[in-house]
């Protein structure tokens, strides 16, 4: 594997717990009242950010080549590893206990 796929690799997994890190929705607008997150924008931020890396990575591989049509099972399938490259990010949101709590 060539670095630019392994910096691929590891710009994916950052951006798939990028939504759990950050408090800001769309990473822009804090929230009203000061209040937390809700987790329909987290989960509306881990779906942009899986078109955003898609088009990325479309665009990496033309670069390369002749792109290979993919039909919906392959964007099922990624979809579904981009939630599992998430779920370190959840688990410190949701559920790691926080002192004093």
């Amino acid at each position: 594997m060539s670095p630019a796929l392994y910096a691929f690799i590891g710009l994916a997994a950052l951006a798939a717990n990028l939504p759990f890190m950050v408090e800001r929705a769309m990473f822009i607008w804090p929230p009203k009242d000061g209040k937390v997150k809700a987790f329909g924008w987290r989960l509306l931020e881990l779906i942009v950010l899986y078109v955003l890396l898609g088009g990325l990575g479309l665009w990496l591989e033309c670069r390369m080549g002749p792109v290979h049509t993919q039909r919906w099972q392959f964007y099922v399938t990624t979809f579904a590893l981009f939630v599992v490259a998430a779920y370190p990010g959840f688990v410190l949101r949701y559920f790691w206990r926080k002192r004093g709590m």
